[in-house]
């Protein structure tokens, strides 16, 4: 009898037993799944680069984080595994990898270690995007959005109104579409002044101005351009690339001075402009001359080399060199200058790069062409925020003229050049990882 009741006991001990180890393993396979990472690497075993951005982005939108492993296989990213992320990655063909967590605890120890130039940013919210673009607009004229649109990274359209009413409070992030902040129009008018798109253009222009209750098209910018420095002023990020860069800083400098010819805004500009310019408006560039032939395609002699006459370059020697930066003290422009090369193809465009020469002195250069006053790539800080300014039209397409067909971002995955691009995009959801100990 005795024996029979011990037996009985010791199979409810044997049962709960059981359950405590099951409940055990159960748990530990739990910790050891929440510690297991997917890393998208950003090297040369990336086979889509630019979707990769896309998928930190699509994270982080669901209120995901990332972390951003800087200098560390070109830039890669790290997440917590999770089935859901590693197939959004194989629908869009972006190369990831699964770690464990001795794998991934190794990485990071790596990455921490004082003789490395690596660091760790953590990601921690998408940012509200917003373009700068005309109504007429073409996402094939501009390669952030091409860059955007590819990435399936979503963004929203403003234009003068949306500026000037004070709706970029509700962005973290502009893009400045390639626009002639002067009010000349691109310096388009010698060679397209016939040309429908130009005719067009000028008339959407002057009917908007009128519109907001100016009477030049050229007041209109200068207004947007002082509403976006605001903005900056006020936290915001804003990137641009090719005219909207110098044109922009010149509308600031020229805030009380009029520069457009007659065949612009209707009346002669003032005979002494380039005396009246004020440098301590603009935001990079300082000491600059104006170009007043209004038949000449460019603004100043900020863009280097000059736009008119074209320079005689060859596309296959033409490159420029991002500069290295220390992830663990100048984190900032070390996440702009993340990529999988050092030497990157160049490209030009209406402003195709910075005379070093004019650039003011606390503006952080990135990128130049080595031996040469070409500095393609700079940013810059003003009040609680920052501008970020890449000279050139478009990564993939050297010269880019009008009229010419987008490009197929599906054809450059890998590009270096766009990279830089989406290095701006994901730069506002950053926050400085602490140390580990």
């Amino acid at each position: 009898m005795k024996s029979a009741v011990a037996s009985s006991k010791y199979q409810v001990v044997s049962r709960k037993a059981l359950v405590v180890v099951s409940c055990y393993l159960l748990l530990t396979t739990s910790i050891l799944f929440s510690q297991t990472k997917l890393l998208i690497p950003m090297d040369f075993k990336q086979t889509d680069h630019l979707k990769a951005y896309g998928i930190t982005f699509w994270l982080l939108e669901k209120n995901g984080e990332a972390d951003w492993l800087l200098n560390y296989r070109g830039g890669s990213f790290m997440f917590d595994y999770s089935e859901v992320l590693a197939r959004e990655c194989r629908v869009r063909g972006v190369t990831f990898e699964q770690l464990n967590n001795a794998q991934a605890s190794s990485v990071y120890a790596d990455i921490q270690r004082d003789d490395n130039n690596m660091d760790v940013v953590r990601l921690e919210k998408a940012p509200k995007i917003a373009v700068y673009v005309p109504p007429n607009f073409k996402p094939w004229d501009d390669a952030v959005t091409l860059a955007l649109e590819y990435a399936e990274i979503p963004y929203t359209k403003v234009w003068d109104e949306e500026v000037l009413t004070g709706k970029l409070a509700e962005y973290d992030w502009l893009h400045l579409h390639h626009e002639d902040f002067t009010g000349q129009y691109g310096k388009f008018y010698a060679n397209y002044r016939y040309a429908p798109w130009y005719v067009e253009q000028q008339l959407l222009y002057e009917k908007e101005a009128k519109r907001l209750g100016f009477k030049k098209v050229s007041d209109e910018k200068k207004a947007v351009s002082r509403a976006i420095k605001e903005y900056i002023g006020s936290g915001g990020f804003m990137f641009a690339m090719c005219s909207a860069t110098d044109s922009y800083d010149i509308a600031l400098a020229a805030e009380d001075v009029d520069i457009c010819d007659v065949m612009f805004d209707g009346d002669p500009p003032d005979p002494n402009a380039q005396q009246k310019l004020d440098f301590t408006k603009s935001l990079a560039f300082e000491n600059f001359s104006l170009d007043k032939n209004p038949m000449r395609y460019e603004y100043s002699d900020i863009d280097f080399p000059a736009s008119d006459p074209p320079p005689l370059r060859d596309p296959n020697t033409d490159y420029f060199t991002l500069f290295e930066f220390s992830a663990k003290y100048d984190p900032v422009p070390t996440m702009l200058t993340q990529n999988h090369v050092g030497i990157v193809r160049g490209f030009m465009g209406q402003t195709t790069a910075f005379r070093k020469s004019l650039i003011k002195s606390p503006i952080v250069l990135l990128a130049q062409k080595e031996g040469t006053e070409e500095v393609k790539y700079l940013h810059g800080n003003f009040g609680r925020g920052t501008f970020t300014w890449y000279g050139g039209h478009d990564p993939e397409d050297y010269t880019h003229n009008v009229g010419e067909p987008p490009t197929d971002l599906a054809l450059y995955k890998n590009s270096p050049g766009y990279r830089l691009i989406l290095n701006n995009v994901l730069f506002p959801a950053a926050k400085k990882k602490q140390q580990k100990t």
